[in-house]
Parts: C-alpha cells; sequence; structure tokens
C-alpha cells in the first residue's frame, strides 16, 4: 500500500505540475452496444490542408516556374516545414529548378536553437552549409548588401495569430528591405492556427511602438501570415513587390486542429498547438504583473495562471462566473524548474480549451486580470508602465483595472478602433 501511495505521488509531480486532489472519479460504465458502434462509424479526419510551400513545389506549378534559376534568399526557422515536416530550406535546396543561395534567420535562429529574446550572430548552416543572416539581434532586417545578390526572397514561417510574437514584425522589416531594393518578396502562406474570424484588443500608441507591437494590429488579427503581408502593404504603404503562394484547403473558421497539420514547435516555449492557442492570454496576464507565472519554466509553458499568493480552487470558481466561451479552469500546482518563478511553491489554474473556434484569448486574459485584481487586491503586483505599454498598446489597462472596471467595459474601449481595422482587413483576406 505505501509502495503505491509513493508511486502515486511521484508521478503527481512529474514535470513541475500537478493537479490539486480532486474526489475519486466513480468508474466508468462498460460502454453500450450503441455506443461501440458510434466509436466504430466516426467521420474520417479532415482532408490535410496544403501549405504555400508544398503548392509552390509542385510539379507545374507556376510561381516555381517564375522563380526557376533565379538567385533566392529564404526567410525561416523551424516552424518552416512542408506537409510531411521537412524543413522548407532543405525543400528549396534540394529542388533543382530553384537556386536557393541565403539564409535569414529571425528570433530563436533558422534551427530554433535560441532562447527567447537572446541575440543571433551570422552564422552558416550546418546542415545546409548556406550562409545565414541574422535577423535579430543589431539587425531586424537584410541588409542592402545582401539583397543585392538575389533576384528574390521566400518567406516562410509560421506565426500564431498574435502581434506581440515577432514574426510579424519581421515579416514588416523584411518588406520595407525588400522594397527598398527593389526585390520580390514571396509569402509562402501558413494557417493562423488560432483561426481567421476573430479579433481582439486596441492599437499601440506611437510612443509604444516595439519589435512586439510594430504594425498597426490589434492583439490578434484573424489573419494568415500572406494576408498581414498584403494588410501591411496596403495599410502602410510600403510598396514592396509582393506575392503570396495560398494554402489549399484551408478555411476562415479552422483553428489548427482542423487543418489535419502536424504542429511544428514555433519557439521554444510553444511546442504545443495548446501553447500556440493560450500564448496570447497567459503571456498578456504576465505583461500585466510583475509577480504571476505564465507556466514558462514549467512542463506547461502558456497554458496556466499561478502564483505563491494564489487559491487555486477559489480561482477557478470566480472565473468560472465569467461564462467565458470555449475555456474551463482546473486548479493546479507548480515547482517551476527553471526562470523567474524557480523552485518556488505555486497555485493556480490551468486552462482548458475545449472548442478553440469558440475560444476568446484576449477576453479571458482581461477575465482573469479583472478577477485577480478582485480576489489579491493586496497580493497582484502590476508590471511598470512600459511593460503594459508595449504588450496591450497603451496604459489605459492599467487606469481601468485600479479603479474596477468590468470585463465588458475593458472590450468597449476597443470597439472603435476594432471597427476601423475589420474594414481595412477586409481588402487583404485571401479566403
Amino acid at each position: 500500500m505505501k509502495l503505491a501511495l509513493a508511486l502515486v505521488l511521484s508521478l503527481a509531480f512529474l514535470g513541475g505540475c500537478w493537479r490539486e486532489p480532486a474526489a475519486p472519479l466513480a468508474p466508468a460504465p462498460a460502454p453500450s452496444r450503441a455506443v461501440e458502434e458510434q466509436v466504430t462509424t466516426q467521420a474520417p479526419a479532415p482532408q490535410r490542408v496544403q501549405l504555400g510551400i508544398d503548392v509552390l513545389l509542385e510539379q507545374d506549378s507556376p510561381w516555381a516556374q517564375r522563380l526557376a534559376g533565379k538567385k533566392l534568399g529564404l526567410v525561416t526557422n523551424p516552424s518552416g516545414v512542408d506537409g510531411e515536416l521537412v524543413p522548407t530550406a532543405d525543400r528549396l535546396a534540394a529542388d533543382e529548378r530553384l537556386d536557393l543561395v541565403q539564409l535569414y534567420g529571425p528570433e530563436h535562429g533558422i534551427r530554433g536553437d535560441v532562447a527567447a529574446g537572446d541575440s543571433i550572430g551570422d552564422e552558416r548552416d550546418a546542415v545546409s552549409g548556406l550562409p545565414v543572416q541574422s535577423l535579430y539581434g543589431s539587425r531586424k532586417a537584410p541588409t542592402a548588401e545582401s539583397l543585392a545578390t538575389l533576384d528574390a526572397l521566400v518567406f516562410d514561417i509560421q506565426d500564431i495569430g498574435s502581434r506581440t510574437y515577432t514574426y510579424v514584425s519581421t515579416l514588416g522589416e523584411v518588406m520595407k528591405a525588400c522594397a527598398a531594393a527593389k526585390k520580390p518578396l514571396v509569402v509562402l502562406d501558413r494557417p493562423n492556427p488560432i483561426g481567421g474570424v476573430h479579433f481582439e484588443g486596441g492599437m499601440v500608441e506611437e510612443r509604444f511602438r516595439s519589435f512586439i507591437g510594430w504594425g498597426p494590429l490589434p492583439v490578434t488579427h484573424g489573419m494568415t501570415i500572406g494576408e498581414v503581408a498584403r494588410f501591411y502593404n496596403a495599410e502602410l504603404g510600403i510598396g514592396c513587390e509582393l506575392e503570396v503562394v495560398p494554402m489549399r484547403g484551408w478555411e476562415r473558421a479552422m483553428t489548427w486542429d482542423d487543418t489535419g497539420l502536424v504542429w511544428t514547435t514555433t519557439s521554444p516555449h510553444v511546442p504545443r498547438f495548446s501553447a500556440a492557442l493560450l500564448y496570447t492570454t497567459t503571456g498578456m496576464v504576465d505583461s500585466a504583473s510583475k509577480n504571476l507565472s505564465n507556466g514558462v519554466g514549467t512542463t506547461m509553458p502558456f497554458e496556466l495562471i499561478a502564483a505563491e499568493w494564489i487559491d487555486g480552487h477559489t480561482l477557478a470558481r470566480e472565473l468560472g462566473r465569467h461564462a467565458l466561451p470555449g475555456v474551463r479552469f482546473q486548479p493546479l500546482a507548480c515547482k517551476p524548474f527553471y526562470g523567474g518563478h524557480k523552485d518556488k511553491h505555486l497555485r493556480g489554474v490551468r486552462l482548458v480549451v475545449d472548442a478553440p473556434g469558440d475560444y476568446r484569448p484576449l477576453r479571458t486574459a482581461v477575465a482573469i486580470l479583472v478577477t485577480l485584481r478582485q480576489l489579491y487586491p493586496d497580493k497582484f503586483e502590476f508590471a511598470d508602465e512600459t511593460s503594459i505599454g508595449k504588450h496591450w498598446g497603451s496604459t489605459r489597462l492599467l487606469e481601468q483595472l485600479r479603479g474596477g472596471a468590468t470585463v465588458a467595459e475593458i472590450e468597449a474601449e476597443w470597439s472603435a478602433s476594432l471597427a476601423s481595422f475589420a474594414a481595412a482587413r477586409a481588402k487583404a483576406l485571401l479566403y
């Protein structure tokens, strides 16, 4: 009996996170024949979406024909893979029609082996042998000298639908560089993993412009990476000679689980679709407070909110009162094994998204912040105004939370800017 108990406890703490104790579940009844028949007659999985890279390299592809024999550069990272998980860099290098001569690496590097925020130096790719110019360090765009050696530049990176994810900022800088050098840019389109219908949040005030708030986008934008490029070109008047290779089979209401594609790590702390789905929510909560954890440093990055002073059962119950679409909250305890909360005993909630298409990342973030302020006014500590301004676009959220504003009141202030964005966004949509 003692051995069994010890085994249970060791498994409960494995990986730094565990569920709070709950009443034992009753054994499930044996399935009826009708249930068994239903399980065996489930509809087949949806046909897989064809990515821009797959469409580009089809045998009779008009895009490949136009690029044939030209010296190409490629902006990519480990998220740039085809439908079979082969890196785009390797696909282009192996295609006899194309002449790939230069790589460019954004945040985390070409092969994804650099930590978040760390500068990257120029190097030579160990796999392809091609030179790599860093776009995350002292420079954020390809140099005019490197572009002068190319006939065209290709861009293939998987975004996750948030303006604070730096890949859309890299895209904007690349577009400006291509326009200045008069070089065409070909963007290989990819799904927006959190869907292409909804968008939330306010715009960034000029004083808070940064690499996590680069373009005129709300916090979530509901566009594919190719649509973001079209939007930038039109709204910012960049003048880039832009071509987007579209996907086949993608529809706006799809989230990643609907695409039939396998998720590839887009950055070190987004190893799963669930982390991409929750990145905006917990990342924005974390940006507004200096004493919360969003799971980075545990085996569940971006999938939880916890602190030493939170009671997970109370927080889960109070968040449930908001009736937030698509998400539930599970009491949880964790002990991060690295990062700012290393070795601290934290408690809070795990976010469980049951209906990704209904989920509202930023509404959920606001509800968490409002609830934490109500439950723990003496323990919740605000981040500095610069951090809040860069992430949220302004310090208005700080004023509203301090003034006791509701979730609905905070959302209402986004409505005018979102209406203007919606009109401009509609012109850039491809699907």
